[in-house]
């Protein structure tokens, strides 16, 4: 308990933290663990008490905490998806504050909104189109610092964005902002890499990932929101042939190593695969996932874990060396990874959810040369002679909060697989299971579906990708609600992960930022 204390703390002193802030992806610690006190056990039907919500640009990127500060990073796109409780009223307010952030003169009237949607003007069914007068300011990534009590903005940069998610997905940032006490990071979904001062969002140095490396087109943008080890910004960048991970001169950006690639991969056992045939790299193979760089010490030594596309990668954060690596990927080419690694002393566990994937617990050598898997879906279905065994645990993009030898989890690659489940994290039992299935069309949202996780006070803050806000209790032998309510505003799919600092609780949608108060 001592040692896994030690490696907890280690990135709030690294990056000279309060414990109230959330200045990262996943929190502090980088695993939905607040140290957080004082929160509230309960809450009515009318759910904790509002603090302020703010109608704000698409993306899936969570915000992110340093003091007073919070950062969003978010896109203001052209063409306006209609939204349940849109209305021109709304949407002239909503737009024309925007552009004064943005610093323009131009306005938007219900009279011009009108025009610009004529029938012979625009065809597009669920979208309304913007006057080319306001529309031209837009198409831009932005990153917003707003006072984290009130949701005013403090400053705001832009740059204009061109992404378009081939699946249909929202074009917005999917990476959340990396705050240091003087610096902000984000990686945008074309993969712009910026580094701003986080006083005044001037921006200090930029690289251009995809001009700078040769990275493959991503399934659904750049998801892989950057770590911070000493003075290296770690990113899963996903290029060809060997610079899948590369590590940036914080300070500069200059590039000082890149690993992981065809030098990897190419001739590997794909394991889990019929007959486990031996990888053959092609340069047009994608590396990049949607998990993000994890970092921690193991026998005594720092280690960064990236769960790339093909699978896990143990790396020397000083070096880029490969300590060592396990394949880990669904038959099929058109999947993806995008749940973090999670490390528990000297065990490291992985999960997917595409086509039964599963999930896999490893336990890693003294010397870091390699690991003995301890139990793995795969091993499961081969020891019980039934290779259709039902995973136990299958993430998609939410990473498991780990209590007291479990883990906590919402489980299911789309909606009808949802669960909420809590396994053994050395055995891989399974100790109860809740049906979180649901029709994305019904009416009366009840379930949570799949969702995300915090861990604070003693008890578990859920938010469902339905819009639905819960609290729980941590227990091994049956899931324990203490209150449940839908956050009005929220909207499916919320796939953001909650953020608590300062006894408050941000939540966002593609659409909203909501603050709750989450004091007692």
């Amino acid at each position: 308990m001592r040692r896994l204390l030690c490696c907890t703390l280690l990135p709030l002193v690294a990056l000279g933290l309060a414990a109230a802030d959330w200045p990262q992806f996943l929190g502090p610690t980088g695993d939905n663990v607040s140290t957080e006190t004082g929160l509230i056990n309960t809450f009515g039907k009318d759910g904790p008490p509002l603090v302020f919500s703010k109608r704000i640009g698409t993306g899936y990127a969570a915000p992110s905490v340093r003091g007073d500060k919070l950062v969003l990073f978010h896109r203001l796109s052209r063409d306006h998806q209609i939204l349940e409780g849109d209305t021109v009223p709304g949407l002239v307010a909503y737009y024309n504050e925007e552009l004064a952030a943005l610093g323009v003169k131009e306005r938007l009237t219900p009279e011009s909104l009108m025009q610009a949607n004529k029938p012979e003007l625009n065809s597009r069914r669920g979208m309304l189109k913007l006057p080319a007068a306001v529309s031209r300011h837009l198409d831009v990534e932005v990153v917003d610092a707003l006072d984290a009590r009130t949701g005013k903005v403090l400053w705001r940069t832009t740059y204009p964005t061109a992404y378009e998610d081939p699946y249909g997905f929202n074009n917005g940032p999917r990476c959340a902002p990396l705050l240091t006490a003087d610096r902000c990071y984000t990686l945008g979904a074309e993969g712009a890499l910026l580094c701003l001062d986080l006083n005044t969002g001037k921006q200090i140095w930029r690289r251009d990932t995809h001009k700078d490396w040769q990275v493959p087109v991503a399934f659904f943008g750049v998801g892989s929101t950057p770590a911070l080890e000493e003075d290296r910004l770690i990113v899963m960048l996903g290029g060809q042939p060997n610079s899948g991970v590369v590590a940036l001169d914080a300070k500069t950006g200059k590039t000082l190593w890149q690993a992981v690639g065809k030098d990897t991969w190419d001739k590997e056992p794909m394991l889990g695969y019929p007959g486990e045939p031996l990888m053959e790299w092609n340069e047009e193979e994608k590396q990049a996932s949607y998990a993000s760089p994890v970092l921690a010490t193991v026998h005594g030594r720092r280690v960064v874990f990236c769960l790339m596309r093909q699978g896990l990668v143990a790396l020397d954060p000083k070096t880029g060396k490969v300590l060592f690596k396990r394949w880990f990927r669904a038959r099929q080419n058109e999947t993806v990874n995008a749940s973090n690694p999670v490390v528990i002393d000297n065990h490291v566990f992985c999960s997917g959810a595409y086509y039964g994937l599963g999930s896999i617990l490893l336990k890693i050598k003294p010397d870091l040369s390699g690991y003995d898997e301890v139990w793995s879906t795969a091993k499961t279905r081969v020891e019980q002679n039934n290779p259709r065994l039902p995973e136990t645990l299958g993430l998609h993009w939410m990473t498991p909060i780990y209590h007291e030898g479990n883990l906590y989890a919402y489980s299911g690659r789309n909606e009808p697989d949802a669960r909420f489940r809590c396994v053994e994290f050395k055995t891989g039992k399974l100790l109860w299971d809740q049906d979180e299935s649901w029709n994305r069309f019904d009416e009366d949202k009840k379930k949570y579906g799949r969702g995300s996780l915090i861990m604070a006070d003693g008890k578990l803050i859920a938010l469902g990708e339905t819009g639905r806000l819960g609290l729980f209790t941590p227990d091994v032998k049956k899931p324990m609600e203490l209150a449940a309510y839908n956050v009005p505003g929220l909207l499916f799919p919320c796939w953001a992960a909650p953020v608590l600092s300062n006894k408050r609780v941000y939540l966002r949608c593609e659409s909203r930022l909501v603050c709750l108060n989450f004091a007692k």
